[in-house]
């Protein structure tokens, strides 16, 4: 089965490594990834915050492409959107056009404009989402060719793909993540932070909340015994890692903490090519490389 998918902007800049990794492993799993034609910005939080019908139309255009590519009335749509902040605006977008009548006929004739309409027939998709339920962690066990065991794993899900819209995955404890670790063979680490903010784009505005914010989440990490974070969101992928250096002369009691994508971890633990899966881009690389996982890891547990 293919999945029409959403890339967003950070997916094809500073989060490349994430399109690179997702896309290798859905492709392995026999899923590939079609992308949407013709997409725009989703505007983002930020933009929502500024001009809220704006930025509705704007994600809207993204939902109207996304029927218009999959014009058949009888099927509804599956839209994946990887990026934490694109997946909230297009849910927030959806369920506002659908209960808010004033504000769907303003979004119905900017998008008219252009020759489009949006019907409501999106299911917009997270790929956390799509891999554990319809993959399912059986089959992606069954795909391991390297167990990472010994590898302690630090799940990171943020603040936005679980609030407010609690659609695959309990919003104050989700499993999700954890499970899948367990399912290639590592094991999560247990730690409270695991739906706190890393502060998004404050480490740009107001640097020392932004960096202190993010020096609490990999401090935790390093303390619960973690050999890297995973991420789902590109914006959180880059805080935690772009700014470690920054963050460590402020901060000298941490060490360096590799941060990867769930999608790279999965692709490592499939046997697929680290180039394939962006591992080159990593700032702060793995310490170990997945092979000493798989044998028994440096932990010694086999």
């Amino acid at each position: 089965m293919a999945y029409l998918y959403f890339p967003g902007c950070s997916l094809k800049g500073t989060g490349r490594a994430y399109e690179e990794s997702l896309r290798a492993v859905f492709e392995a799993l026999g899923a590939p990834l079609i992308e949407l034609e013709d997409w725009n910005c989703c505007g983002a939080t930020t933009y929502m915050s500024i001009d809220e019908r704006q930025a509705f139309a704007l994600a809207a255009r993204n939902l109207a492409l996304a029927e218009a590519q999959n014009p058949s009335p009888a099927d509804g749509v599956e839209l994946i959107a990887p990026c934490s902040a694109c997946y909230l605006v297009l849910l927030k977008t959806q369920q506002c056009l659908a209960t808010e009548a004033s504000l769907c006929q303003r979004i119905s004739t900017a998008l008219k404009e252009e020759g489009l309409c949006y019907r409501g027939r999106v299911r917009i998709r997270h790929p956390l989402d799509v891999l554990v339920h319809d993959v399912g962690l059986q089959e992606l066990s069954r795909r391991v060719q390297h167990p990472l065991r010994g590898m302690r794993v630090a799940c990171y899900y943020g603040c936005q793909i679980v609030r407010p819209y609690a659609l695959f995955d309990d919003p104050h404890r989700p499993t999700t993540l954890d499970d899948l670790v367990r399912a290639l063979g590592a094991e999560p680490v247990d730690w409270a932070l695991r739906t706190h903010c890393c502060g998004g784009s404050l480490t740009g505005t107001l640097p020392e909340v932004g960096l202190r914010l993010n020096y609490l989440l990999l401090r935790e990490a390093q303390r619960r015994g973690a050999d890297c974070i995973i991420t789902v969101c590109p914006l959180c992928q880059f805080n935690l890692e772009a700014y470690q250096d920054q963050i460590r002369r402020r901060y000298p009691d941490l060490n360096a903490m590799p941060v990867l994508y769930f999608t790279q971890l999965i692709g490592l633990a499939m046997g697929l090519p680290p180039q394939a899966l962006g591992m080159q881009r990593l700032m702060v690389p793995l310490i170990q490389p997945v092979g000493a996982f798989a044998k028994g890891g440096v932990h010694g547990r086999a």
